[in-house]
């Protein structure tokens, strides 16, 4: 079983977790990542919408994926997850 570790409080205390949680920690950190690149894409069709009903439907993408990615950084938040520390782990997973 590989242990990780997480921040536990911003006493930069480390504690260790099992395979499940880290999975968990992992799911909830590709799902933020996605929220936000939907996010960014919203915002994109936003400024590029042209006519009433591309504006209409523009907000309603963009409020969407607002919404989404709030929810997202909200349970990361719950996790304790340290963004930095899983970007470091995700560069460090690709180039294996």
């Amino acid at each position: 079983m590989r242990i990780w570790r997480k921040k536990a409080n911003k006493k930069e205390q480390e504690v260790y977790i099992t395979s499940e949680e880290q999975e968990q920690m992992w799911s909830v950190y590709m799902d933020v990542q996605r929220s936000q690149m939907e996010w960014e894409r919203a915002h994109l069709l936003f400024q590029e919408a042209r006519g009433q009903d591309q504006i209409d439907y523009a907000i309603y993408m963009l409020e969407a994926a607002e919404r989404k990615y709030q929810m997202n950084l909200k349970q990361a938040k719950q996790l304790n997850l340290d963004g930095a520390h899983m970007q470091y782990l995700e560069n460090k997973r690709e180039s294996s």
